[in-house]
This record gives C-alpha cells, sequence and structure tokens, in this order.
C-alpha cells in the first residue's frame, strides 16, 4: 500500500498499518456486501460513506414492514409458480436485503436449477455464501459466474475480496484483480480507485 501518510480515497495511510489499513478497508466492503455497486451517501466515495450494496439482481426498494410483506408476497409467488425463474430471483433478493443469507442462498439455487447462466445470481449467491462464512462456496459461485461471463467484472472483484479477506490470499487476490484489469483496464475500485494502481500497491507492499 501507499507508503506516506497523505489521505488516499479519504482514508489516511500509515507505512506501519498499510496491511492492516486496506484489510480494513476491504471489510467496509464486504460488511455490506459484495457487490452490484457500492455507494456513498454522497454518489462520491469518500470516508465512511461506503453503504450497504444492493444485489446484482435488485429486487425493487422495500424497507421494514414493507420488506417483510413484499417477501411474504415473493414466498406465496414462488409456492404458486415453483417454475418461476424470476420470481425465485426476487425473493433471494428480498432475503438478501433482510440478512437472510440461509433462505437466500436456497432461493438463489432455486432459480439457478431453472436457469443456470446467470452470471448475476451465482454473483449474488456468492455474496450470501460469504455472509454465511462459506468463502471457498463464494469463490466457486464467483468462478462460475465468471464461466458464464468472462467479461464479468463485478465477480471478478468480489473473487479478490474473499481472497484476501476470508481465505488471507494476497497473491491469490492480486491475480484476480489482475484478471480483471485484463478485461477493463479502466476498472475502478467503489472507491474511485483504479484497479490497476490498487494491485500495484498491493506488489509493492509485498516487498517491503
Amino acid at each position: 500500500m501507499a507508503q506516506s501518510q497523505e489521505p488516499v480515497n479519504g482514508y489516511v495511510r500509515k507505512e506501519t498499518l498499510m496491511l492492516v489499513a486496506f484489510v480494513t478497508l476491504i471489510v467496509g466492503f464486504i460488511g455490506g456486501i459484495v457487490f452490484s455497486a457500492f455507494k456513498s451517501d454522497t454518489g462520491m466515495p469518500g470516508q465512511g460513506q461506503v453503504t450497504a450494496m444492493p444485489p446484482q439482481t435488485s429486487a425493487g426498494p422495500a424497507a421494514g414492514p414493507d420488506l417483510t410483506n413484499a417477501i411474504l408476497d415473493a414466498e406465496k409467488e414462488v409456492a404458486a409458480n415453483p417454475q418461476n425463474t424470476k420470481a425465485w430471483v426476487r425473493l433471494g433478493n428480498l432475503y438478501f436485503d433482510s440478512n437472510k443469507f440461509k433462505d437466500a442462498i436456497r432461493a438463489y439455487e432455486k432459480s439457478l436449477k431453472l436457469d443456470p447462466n446467470n452470471a448475476d445470481v451465482l454473483t449474488d449467491l456468492g455474496v450470501m455464501y460469504r455472509r454465511d462464512h462459506q468463502p471457498n462456496e463464494a469463490i466457486r459461485s464467483f468462478d462460475k459466474a465468471m464461466s458464464v461471463n468472462p467479461r464479468h467484472e463485478i465477480s471478478r472483484f468480489n473473487k479478490g475480496i474473499v481472497l484476501m479477506h476470508d481465505l488471507n490470499d494476497m497473491d491469490g487476490a492480486i491475480a484476480a484483480w489482475e484478471d480483471l484489469v485484463k478485461v477493463n483496464p479502466l476498472a475502478m475500485t467503489p472507491t474511485g480507485q483504479s484497479v490497476d494502481e490498487l494491485v500495484q500497491k498491493m506488489k509493492a507492499s509485498k516487498t517491503q
């Protein structure tokens, strides 16, 4: 990571805390979790502004009692129409928004039995596996998303996050993000930093 104490994207990096600072940032990324797009409260990256990320396949706005009612309606829909792929995805998204990880996993898996080649759903499934403390399953899900759509950028970035944070595999994370840069040389992190720049800083931190 950066060797100075100057702010980078709203965060202060200190030489003795380089790796800790990076991991803390990653924790913040996945704490919300993993991702369709990270958003800040202002729409711009900045310290303390990273909020929970929506799923790749949006369930639409719902919160509080509305979210509960939406889940009940979605559960009725899949019970009545178990072959409705979109209904299973919507139910999975609603569970995603409710932090019901295991329920979301089941719903997404149901949808993938009907439509196994949906890279977005595979990515959301990976997110839920990570939240359910199954990082290896998360990696497998992200890999499936990439096999379906080799240019799927979010699954590639998420894979790096899980490798870095959950599996303590910095080399694997660097490789995942290098592959992302090959797909899109202009790929950016949610805080607006170039992924290529991030990779170079990670490589530099290993040589210190």
